[in-house]
């Protein structure tokens, strides 16, 4: 089954909502791999709304499992990150005015620019995942522009009403695994990910890792980092 990747943006969004020094993100994130975590994720938003520079740089010394790095595929960001040097990197999409990540990079359509990131990244020794939707498009192009992983995007999966449109959204899902291995691609996931639907995407094969931020941290608030992060491995595992 797939690994687990947590998410500890939103400890630090807690934080940020009184501008003070608690919880640490940092303590989250040792708690979560106590707890059995496979890697760490945090974004580093241009708006840094949430995590600080601060904090990638002392996850980065103390994160004993991998550090997963999000970011926009700015100069800025891409001089942070060849200085930092997380484990690796997955590039997002980002707007201001969002409240979270609102769909997939549109890779096939900014190939030029995307190249020159991913190639700048991994010469510096970072390998470099995509966040995309499950398009073969999109995904043909990540392939194109040499990139190591992609994440495909979960949310349409993870926001459907009803099981019928659920159904098709995680067929999208697996027909994007297929291809994505066919052009060499290793696959991730992410978004809108919860305790009680994420085993059907867990299942998909060829699922390597699934990135879960939002709702072990809202877990974590009523019982525990430790538990919440228990509890999603089992859940990845169908025994939650």
């Amino acid at each position: 089954m797939p690994t687990l990747g947590v998410n500890i943006d939103h400890v630090a969004t807690i934080r940020q909502a009184r501008q003070t020094v608690e919880p640490d993100p940092v303590a989250a994130a040792v708690l979560a791999e106590l707890a059995g975590a496979d890697g760490i994720t945090v974004h580093l938003r241009e708006d840094r709304r949430h995590i600080q520079e601060r904090d990638v740089r002392i996850l980065r010394q103390t994160v004993r499992t991998h550090l997963n790095l999000e970011m926009a595929p700015t100069d800025e960001m891409l001089a942070i990150a060849l200085e930092i040097q997380p484990d690796y990197i997955t590039l997002v999409p980002e707007r201001r005015e969002e409240v979270t990540t609102e769909g997939g990079l549109d890779v096939a359509g900014n190939l030029p620019q995307m190249r020159e990131v991913v190639a700048e990244l991994q010469g510096g020794g970072i390998p470099v995942s995509m966040f995309i939707d499950a398009e073969k498009a999109q995904i043909q192009a990540c392939a194109q522009i040499k990139a190591q992983f992609i994440e495909l995007h979960t949310g349409s999966y993870a926001g459907a009403e009803d099981e019928a449109t659920r159904h098709k959204e995680l067929t999208v899902l697996a027909d994007g695994c297929k291809i994505a291995i066919t052009t060499g691609l290793r696959v991730n996931a992410g978004h809108g990910l919860t305790y009680g639907n994420i085993y059907p995407v867990a299942c998909l094969k060829g699922m390597e890792e699934l990135n879960i931020g939002h709702t072990i941290v809202s877990r974590a608030v009523l019982v525990g980092m430790e538990r919440a992060v228990r509890e999603m491995k089992l859940a990845i595992n169908g025994k939650f």
